[in-house]
């Protein structure tokens, strides 16, 4: 459902596989409030898994709250590393978000804030951005067939689709209580990883028990009670919306920025390339590790070795020079060193995942212990 466009390395140092693409942010975070568990007929794991990838749904509308509490540690510029407007702050403390979907290419997203409104707009091949706080919009023409436009997930669906593709021999899966979620009852179908290496310790997705659809979204670390991650329907309306919802219409004074669409997966390769300025993945499921290059701007890519000052053992502009790398520099020295048969370099750890930089300009992250990425970095 979601239609964000994801475009730098920093926000795939998290991989999908258990549901969230989380970095940044530290807000407190509560579990939603729900009423006395509801009486539902039994339904067997089997049975929920089954409803939920043969739920069929022409349309919804409603409000969805996301939270984040990823006891990460308190770092200056971190949350900008992941990008600076308000689309991109979804992946950090507690946002509301109004959405609409009436098929797979209509759908529009609604961040609001103290700081205005960002809206994200999909018709037909048509994408649309706005921000009311610059008055500022952009506009992209889809591929004929373009692939998952998501980043961090918008609803509990585009969560739930995530964690479902992680289910495989190293996932135990249960029913957990029935609930209400949004006013409605749901049945809880939760995930458990068996590899002791993934720092989570269980997913929970609430699925409509009439409609089959999520409207809960929950990820548990090891040796919590509370989500580390959550995203849930406050209010949710299953009739489809009009499509006057889906048609930007720009208001007086906007400044329009027609954008290029980069060709269906170029921007996450899954094989190295010969300079070495790659996206690729080690593993699978649970403990799939991300590992990624960074070249001077501290964005994944093959740039010119010689175009900008490198800071000595780092693949970044030496702190305080003023380039867009800089506070890639800053964070790295804010972050403990680590040092081992692998190599050295510094390493950036919270409740669900952990973030592996080395000297020699990689990046490895996932939803692992640090021991992991040792082991992945060694080889």
């Amino acid at each position: 459902m979601s239609v964000l466009k994801n475009h730098a390395v920093l926000r795939w140092l998290v991989p999908v596989a258990a549901g969230a693409v989380v970095i940044g942010g530290g807000a407190a975070v509560g579990t939603f409030a729900a009423t006395a568990d509801p009486a539902l007929p039994p339904r067997t794991a089997a049975q929920l898994l089954d409803d939920l990838r043969t739920s069929r749904l022409d349309g919804l509308s409603g409000t969805v709250v996301q939270r984040a509490d990823l006891g990460l540690p308190p770092i200056a510029n971190l949350a900008g590393m992941a990008g600076g407007d308000e689309l991109t702050s979804l992946i950090s403390g507690t946002h509301t978000l109004r959405v609409w979907y009436a098929g797979p290419d209509r759908q529009r997203l609604a961040l609001v804030s103290t700081l205005g409104e960002r809206d994200v707009l999909r018709n037909g091949r048509d994408l649309w951005t706005w921000s009311s706080r610059t008055n500022t919009a952009s506009h992209r023409t889809l591929p004929a067939k373009d692939e998952d436009l998501s980043s961090a997930p918008a609803t509990p669906a585009d969560a739930a689709d995530r964690a479902l593709a992680a289910i495989d021999p190293t996932t135990q899966v249960t029913v957990g209580r029935s609930a209400t979620v949004a006013g409605r009852s749901v049945y809880e179908l939760v995930l458990i990883p068996r590899d002791k290496d993934s720092l989570v310790n269980q997913v929970r997705i609430a699925l409509d028990a009439k409609e089959h659809v999520p409207l809960r979204f929950e990820v548990l670390a090891d040796g919590a009670d509370e989500p580390a991650f959550e995203v849930a329907f406050t209010q949710v309306d299953f009739r489809t919306p009009d499509a006057d919802q889906f048609r930007f219409n720009p208001p007086p004074g906007v400044t329009v920025t027609e954008e290029k669409a980069e060709a269906p997966g170029k921007h996450l390769p899954t094989d190295r390339r010969p300079d070495g300025s790659d996206l690729r993945t080690v593993g699978a499921g649970w403990t799939t590790v991300l590992v990624a290059r960074l070249d001077q701007a501290g964005k994944a890519g093959g740039a010119d070795a010689t175009a900008l000052p490198r800071e000595p053992g780092r693949g970044v502009p030496a702190a305080g020079s003023g380039l867009p790398g800089a506070d890639v520099a800053g964070l790295l020295d804010a972050l403990p060193k680590v040092s081992g048969d692998w190599g050295s370099g510094r390493l950036l750890t919270s409740k669900l995942f952990s973030v592996l930089l080395t000297d020699d300009g990689r990046v490895l992250a996932g939803l692992v212990t640090p021991e992991r990425l040792y082991q992945v970095a060694k080889g």
